[in-house]
């Protein structure tokens, strides 16, 4: 029954990290088309332009920099804390506060962007706004990344894709190793690959190479319905958010992590 409920468990949370993804893929292309093409999910993008507006001298675009970073780091440290509080309080659905709290994040820019930004035109608009918006939404994106980092051994990220696309590589350098090792013990090429669909490295290349791809949708869908309804389009991740909270009240989605904080 144990070894049941775990699979069924990392069942749920694959399901749940690709849900995650995709939302993210939308929150981060929304951003970046509505909020002076910022993104606030790539923080290594979002580093090198740091570093290139501070060498140029531009502090308009360094402070939009420096705000998405901080608001990222201050998102997945407030994430990491409430994990670190469910684990020594024994809560199991700890993940549902922080799904909560990047839905209300979400939720707040939704609402607030229309009243600022379209009210003058954009040269006119204060730093502080964009700023606060830019930090806002990278919060949200801290906060998820905090939220789901394991499905059983694997590590994965929800709202960027570069760790993952390593990733990939590793799992699919160690599944090709693998399938050497069998053809030259049996000398046979179907039974070199018996067990393929089995194997930790080739499920690991399935589901990391299933996040990228959600990215990648998310992006997709989030163009186009941005190009429809603006930042309701954000609405979308919400129903998301919602629904994994709902989830994580069945199968719960940060046992691993907490084990991690413990």
């Amino acid at each position: 029954m144990a070894r049941q409920f775990s699979a069924s468990r990392k069942n749920t949370k694959s399901m749940v990290a690709l849900l995650l993804t995709f939302s993210a893929g939308i929150v981060d292309i929304v951003a970046y088309i509505t909020v002076y093409h910022m993104f606030v999910a790539h923080m290594t993008g979002t580093t090198v332009h740091l570093g290139n507006t501070l060498a140029v001298a531009d502090w308009a675009d360094c402070a939009k920099s420096a705000s998405v970073l901080l608001g990222f780091v201050t998102g997945s440290l407030l994430g990491r804390g409430i994990i670190e509080l469910g684990s020594r309080a024994q809560t199991r659905t700890v993940a549902s506060i922080t799904l909560l709290a990047e839905g209300a994040l979400i939720l707040s820019f939704i609402w607030v962007r229309p009243w600022i930004l379209p009210s003058m035109p954009a040269r006119s608009v204060p730093l502080r706004a964009i700023c606060f918006l830019l930090a806002m939404l990278a919060a949200a994106m801290g906060l998820q990344t905090a939220t789901l980092t394991r499905i059983g051994p694997l590590t994965i990220h929800t709202t960027f894709v570069t760790g993952m696309l390593n990733k990939l590589a590793q799992s699919i350098s160690q599944w090709i190793f693998w399938v050497h090792d069998n053809w030259r013990k049996h000398q046979n090429a179907r039974l070199a690959l018996r067990g393929s669909g089995q194997h930790p490295a080739f499920r690991n290349a399935q589901l990391v190479l299933a996040i990228w791809f959600s990215y990648m949708m998310g992006s997709i869908a989030g163009t186009w319905m941005n190009s429809k309804w603006s930042t309701s389009a954000l609405y979308v991740p919400v129903f998301i958010l919602i629904v994994s909270i709902a989830l994580d009240q069945v199968q719960p989605l940060s046992i691993e992590e907490e084990q991690d904080q413990a």
